[in-house]
């Protein structure tokens, strides 16, 4: 099984403009998050995929591998699908360029899931790891998502899953980590599926497998990082990595 991992790499963030190029302890963070994804040494190759010739200059330059892809993709896994397209692979691993603290722990039991998958019956994997924090609960950047007793992905929202109207009821809330893992024939797939009002409505890419009946299996994770949608997450980095 050939395991490929395809880092996009947007220069032009809406919440937080260039963030992939802010200085992280010295590199720029897709730098962290190129070079810590190699650190794995899970994937036969790595690679950014991105529209930004300055993205693309900081990869090549320091000995890394990108790939220059179309300015419009509608999201990620679109311009990964470009990208992976003449490559010969088996699985997919969508690490996003804002994780410099990707780890092989939580990618390592994400492919297991194929390992596993005799029948091939799983279309892609992800990760999830508890939050207890109620102001991050709320928060409508963090992604939660529920799952059935056997981890398959029920519903991905920007609003509190389950909303908790019974508070008597222990409930258990889980943020989605942006890491996917694609067979590469699911993520050709998705991208002549077209988008409909579920995804349209919260911007989670990952609901358009959900509205097309795509199973998609949820690995629990202890090890949350942090993901830089924001100048204060940028902060939270710096303090993390000293």
């Amino acid at each position: 099984m050939k395991i490929i991992s395809m880092i996009p790499a947007r220069y032009s963030a809406s919440r937080f403009p260039g963030k992939l190029m802010q200085n992280l302890a010295g590199k720029s963070v897709i730098l962290r998050t190129y070079e810590a994804t190699v650190a794995t040494k899970l994937f036969s190759e790595v690679y950014v995929v991105t529209d930004s010739d300055i993205i693309y200059d900081e990869i090549v330059n320091n000995g890394g591998k990108a790939i220059m892809s179309l300015k419009e993709h509608e999201s990620g896994s679109d311009r990964i699908a470009e990208a992976v397209a003449n490559i010969d692979c088996d699985i997919v691993v969508n690490v996003q360029g804002d994780e410099p603290f990707t780890e092989g722990e939580s990618l390592a039991k994400v492919l297991n899931v194929f390992r596993n998958d005799e029948k091939k019956e799983i279309d892609l994997a992800s990760l999830m790891v508890e939050i207890k924090d109620w102001d991050e609960i709320n928060n409508p950047n963090s992604v939660k998502v529920i799952v059935d007793q056997e981890n398959f992905a029920l519903y991905f929202s920007r609003s509190p899953i389950p909303y908790p109207r019974d508070k008597e009821v222990n409930a258990r809330y889980f943020k989605h980590k942006g890491i996917y893992a694609f067979r590469k024939e699911a993520l050709l797939e998705f991208t002549v599926l077209p988008m409909k009002f579920l995804e349209a409505s919260e911007k989670i890419e990952c609901i358009r497998y959900l509205e097309y009946g795509k199973r998609i299996k949820m690995v629990e994770t202890e090890i949350e990082g942090v993901e830089i949608d924001t100048p204060e997450d940028l902060e939270k980095a710096k303090l993390l990595w000293k």
